[in-house]
């Protein structure tokens, strides 16, 4: 019977998550398996996975085939350097203590790279908050600006509309005490 590491696609349409699991060849993708050994959340940034090694590595070193993206996340999480290691160590290459040593810099180096990666996304959405509120404020700058243009307009149009109504009161204030003096002055004749 061939065995293979694969994914089991669980979750909603266009939300997958996935079991990683341990199935014959011939079983279907999200049927029956032999055994769960993790799973793989790729909808996190970054993606979050988490692994049984022990049992991968078992797995794998009874020749379990993998998947082209299980062996890349095995890859990711170091199962398949931990198995690269224990050959070296039977073969007499190099002893148990220098390969886990090996193994613990490569994952303290990895760690580091994932949390770099975090701040960087961190950063990231600061930065883009500051420029958002940047041009939001730019925009209600504007806004503000505009309205006090549009009410200088409209009280100095109201302002020309009173002295225009002013001047055409005193106008006909005027032209009615003129009508009025010369009426005046015509009456003592009579």
């Amino acid at each position: 019977m061939a065995v293979k590491i694969r994914l089991q696609r669980h979750g909603k349409k266009n939300f997958a998550f996935f079991h990683i699991v341990v199935a014959d060849t011939r079983a279907p993708r999200d049927g029956r398996f032999i055994e769960q050994i993790g799973t793989y959340n790729p909808n996190t940034n970054p993606a979050t996975i988490t692994i049984n090694e022990d049992r991968a590595l078992a797995w794998l070193n009874v020749g379990a085939q993998t998947t082209l993206v299980t062996r890349r996340i095995l890859s990711y999480e170091g199962v398949l350097l931990r198995k690269h290691l224990a050959g070296g160590v039977a073969k007499g290459a190099f002893s148990q203590e220098v390969a886990d040593k090996k193994l613990a810099d490569w994952k303290a180096q990895r760690d580091a790279k994932i949390e770099a990666k975090k701040q960087g996304i961190t950063h990231d959405a600061i930065e883009k908050a500051k420029a958002a509120k940047e041009a939001e404020s730019k925009v209600n700058a504007a806004r503000a600006e505009a309205l006090a243009k549009k009410k200088a307009e409209l009280e100095e149009a109201a302002r020309k509309q009173a002295e225009e109504e002013e001047a055409a009161k005193n106008a006909a204030a005027a032209e009615a005490a003129a009508e009025a003096a010369p009426a005046e002055e015509e009456a003592p004749e009579a």
